[in-house]
């Protein structure tokens, strides 16, 4: 009788629940490299949760063939922390959108990543509000004319990987939805990272907010649009004929042909100081290329390794705990 597990396939993390987003929708790919990924990953579906808030992209749980939990609007962050406090084992992933996570869950998303929870947090950025029909979100640009702005927003966006490494993420990321090889790519550094790991995905809603990303993926204006970001490497764009230096603190595009690459800007994702990284993150279409990638990776002690080592040192120092003495010593008083 053989006693070794079974190879797990993609197909083998799907679910048996129907997946109810719209046909089209970015939804799709980030399930399917996501399954992709548990597999190359070898990972056991006994060890794995999926924690989401509320919206499209929080049906998430229902669709992959593991452990999940389906928490309330915003607070993903706070269930996952509790359960990867007191199960570090398992492998926990964070599914949230733009809405879910820097609205009403703003508060919760930036002390997770502050504290550097052992978890991966994955951010679908539509720009909308998709499951509630169109209204605008944190992320929807200045002037976009929703049904909650019939004359335009008025709302200064949200950049979620600025806000990723103001609260200084061990681990940042983007990708883009189509973009399924740099997408696996992404994910698969993501859950090999130790410590919170942010990743934000481009996806569009082509319900209500169709063509959003357009010019990061369409084939004659993509080259121009995005810099797709290598540790070590200089920022060369524009099918290498375009490269971005410092003028002062301020970063400007250049030629080529006219500039040595010496003298371009290079990326370094292990810099123990964020403003490289945070420098990279303000670069917006359509004055900048916009960074794929990982804009930062580094080392720091993780929340959950760092509770459970006060936890086995008040153990040692006091024993284990007793609820029925705890309970009853100290001051007590008697309600009548």
């Amino acid at each position: 009788m053989s006693t070794e597990l079974p190879v797990l396939k993609p197909a083998d993390f799907a679910s048996d629940q129907d997946v109810r987003w719209c046909p089209g929708c970015g939804d799709y790919s980030v399930l399917a490299q996501m399954k992709k990924v548990l597999a190359e990953l070898g990972a056991a579906k006994e060890n794995t949760v999926f924690i989401s808030g509320i919206g499209c992209s929080s049906r998430f749980p229902y669709y992959v063939d593991t452990y999940g939990l389906h928490s309330i609007h915003g607070r993903a962050p706070a269930f996952a922390t509790g359960l990867k406090s007191t199960r570090p084992e398992l492998d926990v992933w964070l599914i949230t959108g733009d809405g879910d996570a820097l609205s009403i869950g703003g508060n919760h998303f930036m002390h997770v990543i502050r504290r550097n929870l052992d978890v991966n947090i994955v951010l679908f950025n539509n720009s909308i509000y998709g499951l509630t029909k169109g209204q605008y979100s944190p992320t929807s640009s200045i002037g976009k004319v929703t049904k909650s702005t019939p004359r335009g927003s008025i709302d200064h966006p949200l950049n979620p990987i600025s806000v990723a490494i103001a609260a200084e993420a061990s681990f940042v990321a983007r990708s883009i939805d189509v973009n399924v090889k740099h997408l696996v790519k992404m994910l698969l550094r993501a859950a090999k990272h130790r410590g919170t790991s942010f990743i934000e995905v481009y996806q569009n809603c082509n319900v209500f907010n169709d063509g959003q990303w357009d010019y990061m993926k369409d084939k004659e204006t993509k080259d121009d649009n995005v810099l797709e970001l290598e540790h070590g490497k200089p920022l060369i764009f524009g099918r290498g004929k375009k490269g971005i230096r410092l003028n002062g603190f301020e970063p400007e595009i250049v030629e080529l042909e006219k500039v040595a690459q010496d003298d371009l800007l290079f990326h370094d994702e292990k810099s123990a100081n964020t403003q490289l990284a945070f420098l990279l993150s303000r670069f917006r279409y359509p004055e900048f290329p916009e960074p794929i990638g990982v804009f930062r990776c580094v080392a720091r002690p993780t929340y959950d390794s760092e509770i459970n080592a006060q936890v086995e040192e008040a153990i040692s120092e006091y024993g284990e705990g007793d609820l029925t003495k705890l309970f009853s010593s100290g001051d007590t008083w008697t309600v009548s």
